[in-house]
């Protein structure tokens, strides 16, 4: 973060207070004509202003990806066309397009991957659009992700398969389109938040996904939050600040969850 590369300058005697002041006084964000970039994103939010590709031209897209990158270690670029990335890799070069996320990735350096694990599960695979843009960016914000592809309810045993592996995980994306019966599912089997995403996935009656919005906002088991429809990023998001709550509590308590283990144990009869 160019913050923390100016701190580490004043305190290394390279840069002069003056310089630190000035800095922090000016305008947290970048004038770009048709578009103000967010330039503290990363202080306040942990990672940087990521970018929506619809509706840019390549050129615009771009130029904010520059920007962006002057700054930062590394940032994200959702909804993206061939267009986007044949343009984008010209300015740079290591760029990594993800296909079927419709995302773009760009890294220095990756993040150390923090404790836990997100899994991002998927009913069918006209679902995985979605599913890989959750994947790509819980990825990108430093997390451990584990696909679990093709379990939707219409074969149960499918997703039952899997379970020990989605009881570990400290996340659940469950991302499902048609009747979106998966997530109430899955958050009756574990004891983990379960991040519902709806797609637009389905025949007439699915309404461009509004059926399966309705039925996980509608949803009888405990922990399903619902994001809008398609929204694959916003899961994504969401999962990745949680997982990192879960592994910050971790580190400051290890103590009190070792205590706790003890507490909670088998008390002997007197």
């Amino acid at each position: 973060m160019e913050a923390l590369a100016l701190l580490e300058k004043f305190r290394a005697g390279r840069s002069s207070l003056q310089e630190v002041l000035r800095a922090f006084q000016a305008p947290p964000l970048a004038d770009l004509g048709f578009a103000q970039v967010d330039t503290h994103r990363a202080l306040r939010k942990d990672f940087p202003e990521v970018i929506y590709g619809t509706g840019k031209t390549p050129e615009q897209v771009a130029r904010i990806a520059f920007e962006i990158g002057q700054r930062e270690q590394r940032f994200l670029v959702t909804r993206i066309t061939a267009e986007h990335v044949r343009v984008l890799r010209k300015k740079l070069k290591r760029a990594v397009y993800h296909e079927i996320a419709r995302c773009l990735t760009f890294e220095r350096s990756p993040l150390p991957k923090r404790a836990g694990t997100i899994v991002v599960l998927a009913a069918g695979t006209s679902d995985l659009p979605v599913a890989e843009e959750a994947v790509v960016t819980a990825d990108i914000m430093g997390n451990r992700v584990e696909r679990i592809y093709d379990v939707g309810v219409a074969g149960l045993h499918r997703l039952l398969a899997r379970l020990e592996t989605i009881q570990r995980a400290h996340v659940i994306i469950a991302v499902a389109g048609m009747e979106g019966a998966l997530p109430s599912v899955v958050a009756g089997l574990v004891a983990r938040p379960v991040i519902a995403v709806p797609t637009s996935v389905g025949y007439g009656a699915n309404l461009g996904g509004l059926t399966a919005l309705f039925g996980m906002l509608s949803s009888c088991s405990s922990g399903v939050s619902v994001v809008n429809i398609d929204n694959g990023f916003g899961a994504g998001y969401a999962a990745s600040q949680i997982n990192a709550l879960a592994a910050e509590c971790a580190r400051s308590n290890p103590r009190e969850r070792a205590g706790g283990a003890q507490k909670n144990g088998p008390r002997k009869r007197g």
